[in-house]
């Protein structure tokens, strides 16, 4: 098989997800209308094929990275399950997608990433990527992949996550997303919501973005901030309402833009 077929085979695995995916959308527009979003923890529920699953990144990093996270576990999995399953029950019930309500552990060394459209990464300041995990990523993205990128911060850890882009993408670079971007409007207006950091909130929260040669957005990255720890404490009383809520409404956004583009 050729290199070229390969290629098409692979552009059509991710793409014909997001179409299958997109054809049981529903934009209502009573839907647009975020409720009162304490979510109820729920059991963990069985993968199912057919079903929109949001895939979450697993990647590598020596132990001692990691112990001084206060028994957290590795960076990859931080606020998983909790953020994953409360944001699926949202994301069900005001786009009426038919989701699991876990999500995918998977990691780009492995192929079976190409059957997840849209995968969710964190803490990529601890970031290492091998050559095979640069390789797949990158294939991941330029076949229609879809990445969201949340919970680090600082200057090192930002320049960690820049070297590390720079074996995946050498030609392309991070990018501020201005507000008007589509994908602050594509379902909710967040076009002026800024959630602050849930923690060290003198922190100023960026939104940045990687787009392709054809100007398609591959990855949002949350700078500066922990959009999922809202998700997962939403059904903490202590957490603000009003902030989860905005929480919400940027996961909500960044599925549809990806689903839709």
């Amino acid at each position: 098989m050729s290199e070229g077929t390969v290629r098409t085979l692979g552009d059509r695995n991710v793409r014909q997800r997001k179409l299958w995916l997109l054809g049981s959308l529903v934009l209502g527009a009573v839907a647009a209308s975020l409720v009162t979003l304490r979510v109820v923890a729920q059991d963990e529920a069985p993968l199912v094929k057919h079903k929109f699953t949001l895939a979450r990144i697993r990647y590598t990093t020596p132990s001692l990275n990691w112990w001084a996270f206060g028994g957290q576990g590795p960076p990859w999995s931080h606020d998983y399950p909790a953020a994953h399953q409360h944001l699926m029950k949202i994301l069900a019930e005001v786009t009426k997608l038919d989701v699991n309500g876990e999500g995918h552990i998977v990691s780009f060394d492995d192929d079976e990433v190409f059957k997840y459209p849209i995968a969710y990464l964190c803490e990529v300041g601890f970031l290492d990527l091998s050559e095979k995990e640069a390789h797949n990523m990158r294939e991941y993205l330029l076949r229609g992949g879809f990445l969201i990128v949340d919970d680090f911060r600082g200057e090192r850890e930002i320049e960690n996550f820049k070297a590390q882009l720079k074996m995946v993408f050498p030609e392309h670079s991070l990018e501020e997303l201005p507000r008007t971007h589509e994908i602050f409007k594509c379902f909710y207006d967040i076009s002026n919501l800024l959630p602050p950091p849930p923690y060290a909130r003198s922190f100023i929260p960026q939104y940045l973005g990687m787009s392709d040669d054809k100007q398609r957005l591959m990855m949002v990255v949350d700078y500066n901030n922990d959009i999922s720890e809202y998700w997962e404490w939403s059904n903490d009383p202590f957490m603000p309402i009003e902030e989860t809520n905005e929480a919400y409404k940027y996961g909500v956004n960044y599925v549809v833009y990806a689903l839709t583009h």
